[in-house]
């Protein structure tokens, strides 16, 4: 019987990309999606495969949501916590809005949605917990105070969860990209792209969001059950630490 992975904001770029490629892999896979009712529509018709509308910002939504999943699809032993905004502005423009937003649905709802499923990965024996956090997250941004802390703070609780449940035949692990070619990043004027964002990439193009999906894959696979608590950066030689 083929594992369940629930990949949050998984209807649309990075996510998107992840929810094909784990289903090409051989999983059962649940896209989690909140505002886009039309994409994520065209993605389920597009691919097949189902999704699921809740708010990952928020508890009581993230606990319905998942034992929706569960009842459909089977106990989820793979978690993608991908879903993502940005509300961008020099911190001192930024509005407590703007702040509250960006932590509330890019850090909060790694508690959120993993503290549905841990129990159940821990009683089984199996889990694998992957974090998309960004190398924005590790190097900071000008304009990304929130952005920049919400993704920072996914790595220390990668490192925190991977000791944790490491026993328990859970690995967690995070994967950090750089600049990928989705439609948010497309929307960058050209100048700003060509003259700011790609002479900071050695490797002088953008990212494909299904090369962080491919990281993804190989992290919820048997075979990398060695491996815990770390960060795989995508991000074409951006950052290196």
């Amino acid at each position: 019987m083929a594992r369940t992975a629930l990949v949050t904001g998984g209807t649309r770029g990075i996510g998107a990309a992840i929810s094909i490629a784990l289903g090409e892999a051989g999983y059962e896979v649940a896209a989690n999606y909140h505002g886009n009712e039309e994409a994520a529509r065209n993605f389920r018709e597009a691919t097949g495969i189902p999704v699921f509308r809740f708010d990952v910002a928020d508890f009581g939504s993230c606990r319905d949501g998942v034992a929706a999943v569960e009842a459909e699809l089977g106990p989820v032993d793979i978690l993608v916590n991908n879903a993502g905004i940005t509300r961008d502005a020099a911190f001192h423009k930024m509005s407590p809005e703007q702040w509250r937003a960006v932590i509330s649905t890019n850090l909060d709802s790694l508690f959120n949605v993993t503290r549905q499923v841990i129990e159940g990965m821990r009683q089984r024996g199996f889990g694998r917990i992957i974090n998309i956090s960004s190398v924005n997250g590790q190097k900071g941004q000008f304009g990304q105070s929130n952005y920049s802390a919400a993704k920072a703070g996914v790595l220390g609780f990668t490192k925190a969860l991977a000791l944790e449940n490491a026993k328990k035949g859970i690995t967690v692990n995070a994967v950090a990209p750089g600049y990928i070619a989705t439609e948010m990043v497309m929307a960058v004027p050209e100048k700003v792209l060509e003259e700011v964002i790609l002479p900071q990439i050695p490797v002088g193009r953008l990212g494909e969001p299904e090369e962080v999906a491919r990281c993804v894959v190989f992290l919820a696979s048997e075979q990398a059950g060695f491996i815990t608590g770390a960060t795989l950066t995508a991000n074409g030689g951006q950052y290196m630490i």
